[in-house]
């Protein structure tokens, strides 16, 4: 079938058109649609706070009477929690009796503790017989002077590390703040936070070499959840005589944790001081609630657990440190 001029004219001119449309549609698809920079960072907020909402902060405390008895018969109505000063709302609560032990073990080997040094190590010993749970809990040692070393590594076996307590010397000066920082950056803030982490620090409280200082140990040991347990080996306790610096040291490391300061009077002493431990670490609480401040900005958060019982102490670490974004 023959088509006149008017058809072919026609059938070109339409054929045109839609050559036309297609180019223009696929330019329009080819190019990106401005997103709104506001509106792009709302949206980012958004889903940074929605992960913070679903963090839950968990707290582990003790609470003891005014004669440092461990008081274990309270419940979640006792308690309220405040961070930075405003009410928490509490969504856990439970007592915590066996959860699993990630200890570690630091002896201070400076030539300030020479003479008690028979005593520390067989306390210490005493203390990981009596504590460590086959398969559950496990603890390293560590030494320090004017080193630090790692002398056993994690183990659940009294026997392994008892054998490398009674190896080591004591010599030297002491790192007690590099100490603590390098065992919680290396050893510790890997562990799982499904652990009750902690540090058990025979020392003197002398630090004569250490490159850290206090606010940047007590950062590092915040930021990985552990708890400090100092027991006191200088002469203020073992012959009635004043040492407020190393003293002070000592009680601010465990009260900044959350764990417990000994100053044992005799040598024989040291013992009851490790067994307290022991009580206190199955004899404690546990908390979590989801912060009310959504803000990921890295910044420390003060901490404070109050009971309506009166004339009970509760104690737990001062803070944390909230997460912070990675835009």
């Amino acid at each position: 079938m023959k088509m006149n001029g008017h058809c072919s004219w026609l059938v070109f001119f339409l054929g045109t058109l839609l050559l036309g449309l297609s180019f223009t549609a696929g330019q329009i698809c080819a190019q990106k649609v401005p997103v709104n920079p506001t509106l792009k960072k709302k949206i980012r907020d958004d889903i940074d706070n929605l992960v913070v909402n679903v963090e839950l902060v968990n707290i582990l405390f003790t609470v003891t009477d005014r004669k440092g008895r461990l008081v274990t018969d309270l419940k979640k109505p006792n308690f309220k929690l405040f961070e930075d000063k405003k009410l928490q709302k509490i969504t856990n609560f439970s007592r915590e009796t066996d959860l699993p032990l990630t200890i570690a073990v630091l002896i201070d080997t400076s030539s300030s503790i020479t003479d008690r040094f028979k005593f520390e190590q067989e306390a210490a010993i005493e203390f990981l017989y009596q504590t460590l749970r086959p398969r559950k809990d496990k603890a390293l040692l560590i030494t320090f002077d004017s080193a630090i070393e790692l002398v056993q590594d994690f183990t659940d076996d009294p026997q392994l590390l008892a054998q490398s307590i009674r190896r080591i010397r004591p010599g030297g000066g002491t790192k007690l703040l590099d100490s603590i920082f390098l065992t919680c950056q290396e050893k510790l803030k890997a562990e799982p936070g499904s652990t009750r982490k902690l540090i058990i620090l025979i020392s003197d409280g002398d630090d004569n070499l250490s490159i850290q200082n206090l606010p940047s140990t007590l950062e590092m040991v915040h930021r990985s959840d552990v708890s400090i347990y100092a027991v006191s080996t200088n002469s203020s306790g073992f012959f009635s005589i004043k040492a407020p610096k190393s003293d002070k040291l000592l009680r601010r490391l465990a009260r900044e944790t959350g764990g417990r300061a000994f100053f044992p009077f005799k040598s024989e002493e040291l013992s009851e001081s490790f067994a307290n431990i022991g009580d206190e670490l199955r004899s404690q609480y546990t908390l979590a609630y989801r912060s009310s401040n959504n803000r990921r900005d890295g910044s420390f958060r003060s901490i404070k657990i109050t009971t309506d019982r009166k004339r009970l102490k509760v104690k737990s670490r001062k803070g944390y440190y909230a997460s912070r974004s990675s835009s």
